[in-house]
């Protein structure tokens, strides 16, 4: 048999698909056909495309399996309706709309960063990705959403399959909006959290447990994981901060979680962790590169790397648990 070039093209052609839901979300198209599905006509108005594109733009989204499609009619899918309407608290777009807006035009520059090792990101001149991220209100509350959408799925796994009953309090460093610790104290009425970040995430993180009817649960602890001490408690949670960091720095901060933790106490770290051979997760690689883009000497690791450093750092046992998708976790106990 011939071989057939369809796996290679569909590869190098894919950013088509990416782009197409990319602009779908920017324009609110979900949003749109979540208040009523709608004909081509109606849609195109709403949205205010061009009639050129219009037609073209809303199949190819059938043809994604995005929308349906019935009698010249638009509607969403049961996954987009879900996953993709901003006004429903199952929204994880955020993640999407950062990859529009950021990450699909610094990714046009991956040859550049390959050939330098340095970061890529539209303000990569800036010595400190986060702190000009941070600094700036509307890209905060934008970066703190995705993180909502990049961490939901891996949050509803850790609170299933990590031991709870036995524990009564935790800390997620880098809480971000919050999701993570809302998550938890949603499904275990007898847990305490506290969301450690940096100050100015505090009145993003406050409204979205708020609303979520949490705040006698769950509260905000200001500081810097680098400068600071972690806050005490019997879990400590890190997802999606370690692969920010360099070896050094990543293991900086499992020492400082060692330290804060009781004996018998729990570290949870969570990423779409490499696969130990390094040839199944094409996620976790990818992201790994993403942390070459966006930041100065951050990468991606294996579950038997982060195993290695928590043992490194005094943890007496170690194991790694799949959760979700491409993500893991990497429980150390002291």
């Amino acid at each position: 048999m011939k071989p057939s070039p369809e796996h290679l093209l569909r590869i190098g052609m894919s950013f088509w698909n990416a782009k197409a839901l990319l602009s779908a979300v920017e324009f609110g198209v979900f949003d749109a056909l979540a208040e009523t599905p709608a004909d081509l006509r109606t849609l195109r108005a709403k949205l205010g495309l061009h009639e050129r594109s219009a037609r073209d733009f809303f199949d190819a989204l059938v043809a994604l399996k995005l929308l349906e499609r019935e009698g010249g009619v638009y509607r969403n899918t049961p996954e987009t309706d879900f996953f993709l309407v901003r006004s429903k608290p199952s929204y994880v777009g955020g993640l999407l709309e950062m990859a529009n807006a950021r990450l699909y035009e610094s990714w046009g520059r991956l040859t550049e960063a390959l050939k330098t090792g340095r970061r890529q990101s539209e303000n990569k001149e800036e010595g400190d990705l986060f702190a000009a991220l941070y600094a700036d209100p509307e890209r905060l509350r934008g970066f703190l959403s995705a993180m909502s959408g990049v961490s939901a799925g891996a949050a509803n796994a850790i609170a299933d399959k990590f031991p709870w009953k036995d524990y009564n309090s935790f800390v997620d460093v880098g809480a971000a909006q919050g999701m993570v610790p809302v998550t938890l104290a949603r499904a275990h009425p007898h847990l305490v959290g506290v969301g450690f970040d940096l100050p100015q995430v505090q009145p993003i993180f406050d409204e979205f447990v708020a609303a979520n009817g949490l705040a006698a649960r769950i509260s905000f602890r200001a500081g810097d994981f680098f400068a600071d001490p972690l806050p005490q408690a019997d879990v400590i949670i890190m997802g999606h901060i370690l692969h920010d960091w360099d070896l050094d720095q990543k293991r900086l901060l499992l020492s400082k979680a060692y330290d804060a933790l009781p004996p018998g106490g729990a570290l949870i770290v969570y990423e779409a962790l490499i696969d130990d051979e390094r040839r199944e997760n094409a996620f976790g690689l990818l992201m790994s590169l993403n942390m070459l883009i966006e930041t100065a000497g951050g990468f991606d690791y294996t579950g038997a790397d982060c195993q290695g450093w928590m043992r490194a750092a005094g943890f007496r046992e170690t194991r790694v648990a799949h959760l979700v998708g491409p993500d893991s976790m990497v429980i150390g106990f002291k």
